[in-house]
């Protein structure tokens, strides 16, 4: 069973408000580079933050719950680096 990626709403949203050619890159950046190994790339957060795993893309981050026992990636937030955190 493969890796799954799925957007919240709100981080639906946020990708829509990008406009073509960065969500583009944000979207097969993580079907190309996230899901054969989803801890492969990026870091674990800290601090309250914990619980999420960061991906860099650009001036864009990514902020993903990494849920094993589903083999899911849940994509919580995507911001441009000077508002995520």
């Amino acid at each position: 069973m493969a890796w799954q990626i799925r957007l919240t709403p709100d981080a639906e949203k946020e990708l829509s408000k990008l406009g073509p050619e960065n969500a583009g890159r944000i979207t097969r950046f993580l079907w190309d580079r996230v899901v054969p190994n989803p801890r492969l790339l990026g870091g674990p957060l800290k601090g309250q933050l914990r619980d999420f795993w960061r991906y860099r893309i650009g001036d864009y981050r990514v902020l993903a719950r990494i849920e094993d026992e589903h083999l899911l990636v849940l994509v919580v937030h995507i911001a441009h680096r000077s508002r995520i955190y």
